[in-house]
């Protein structure tokens, strides 16, 4: 499983930003795409995910309602809207592809290589 990540870049707060993870070779234990993020000095948290077939959808609690994570099982695309951002939100975006719909950086067994997202103040 191959997963590029995009759409980043330096946004003033308030802008919005919409991320694309394109994912190519999935298989069947492919059944979630996730967005994690890790800010400088700071452990890999956990931002949204998204079951490819139902389209069943768990956010973190810490971004309430800033975030839409959506796919387009037609492209194996999986996108995360940001709304209203925050230079707190400053971090490189990481897309994921597990097996669980789980907020838990151990469900994920594939990672794209980042994106990185700047928010000025």
């Amino acid at each position: 499983v191959q997963l590029q990540a995009s759409g980043g870049g330096l946004v003033q707060a308030g802008g919005s930003l919409r991320l694309s993870c394109a994912a190519s070779g999935r298989t069947f234990s492919t059944y979630v795409a996730g967005w994690f993020r890790q800010a400088p000095g700071k452990e890999r948290e956990f931002v949204a995910a998204i079951t490819w077939s139902s389209g069943n959808s768990l956010y973190t609690d810490s971004v309430p309602g800033r975030l839409t994570i959506s796919r387009d099982n037609a492209k194996n695309t999986v996108y995360l809207q940001m709304f209203s951002l925050k230079p707190e939100d400053t971090a490189v975006y990481y897309c994921a592809e597990g097996g669980v719909l789980s907020d838990s950086v151990s469900e994920y067994d594939y990672w794209g290589q980042g994106t990185q997202v700047t928010v000025s103040s």
